[in-house]
């Protein structure tokens, strides 16, 4: 039996501070490569960057999204993100509420 569930992704990404965050998310919910961004601010991030081991604060956005805007989607975020190496991880949502998946696919732009 096929599978009748909309398909959707999680993209993981985090901004240098809420600012730029609610302008990047506000820009792909906006140009509809999004449905819905949640900000989480004050995320701890402890990283490898340039040889040193790095600490920031952050604000982390979930990008909910479906996988024919992924490329679009992560071009975008390239363009409008700060940072020269931009956080984009790509989680597969296995199952979700039904009515919720369907409009997270009709608010986001054809492809």
């Amino acid at each position: 039996m096929p599978d009748s569930t909309p398909p959707a992704r999680l993209v993981l990404t985090t901004a240098a501070n809420p600012e730029e965050a609610s302008r990047l998310a506000r820009t792909l919910v906006e140009e509809r490569l999004a449905a819905c961004a949640t900000l989480i601010p004050d995320v701890q991030s402890i990283y490898h960057w340039q040889g040193q081991v790095e600490s920031s604060t952050e604000t982390l956005l979930l990008l909910k999204t479906g996988p024919d805007q992924l490329p679009a989607l992560e071009d975008r975020l390239h363009e409008l993100h700060s940072y020269q190496t931009p956080e984009f991880l790509v989680l597969r949502v296995e199952a979700g509420s039904h009515p919720y998946l369907e409009w997270l696919q009709s608010s986001l732009r054809r492809v």
